[in-house]
């Protein structure tokens, strides 16, 4: 893990959890946009300030770290 830090509850957004707790399941951003009814580009942005906001580098480690920290479930 390279950049791991412990998120506190308030660390992500509703839509950042949300974006995670789909990406959680699998689904790439363009799936992730039809079911919340956003871009792709936004799908994108999010995860973005998702994987700063948990020091994360990709996708994986920042489910991990959501998950670990009971951020998602």
């Amino acid at each position: 893990m390279s950049g791991f830090k412990k998120p506190d509850k308030n660390s992500l957004s509703e839509q950042e959890i949300s974006i995670l707790t789909l990406a959680a399941q699998g689904l790439e951003n363009t799936q992730i946009a039809k079911i919340l009814f956003i871009s792709h580009h936004t799908v994108k942005a999010h995860m973005t300030s998702v994987f700063r906001k948990l020091g994360a580098v990709n996708r994986t480690e920042a489910v991990y770290i959501a998950i670990k920290n009971n951020l998602i479930s």
